[in-house]
């Protein structure tokens, strides 16, 4: 399983959406766990970008499926980037 940093913003639609629906932010982490991921923290965040979830994925080919499913939906728009733990990227350092 891989780690994924997601960043996002919400359109105008979203957060129209969720200004009526503070709740649909929790339907949609059901949604995208039940595509076979898991969101290991979320967070709400000020700067530019509104929120950032910390996500485990099988591999990349899950987590774009997550990234264009949730993107098309037109109500956010993401960047997703690999991460990996500090201790793996050290010892990969290391040879």
């Amino acid at each position: 399983m891989g780690i994924y940093v997601m960043l996002t913003t919400l359109t105008d639609d979203g957060r129209k959406t969720i200004k009526k629906n503070p709740e649909r932010i929790k339907e949609v982490n059901k949604e995208v766990e039940a595509m076979g991921v898991k969101i290991l923290d979320q967070y709400a965040v000020l700067g530019p970008y509104d929120f950032v979830n910390i996500i485990e994925a099988p591999d990349n080919k899950a987590i774009t499926k997550i990234s264009v499913e949730l993107g098309a939906r037109g109500t956010m728009q993401g960047m997703t980037l690999a991460a990996m733990p500090i201790d793996e990227f050290i010892k990969s350092l290391k040879g």
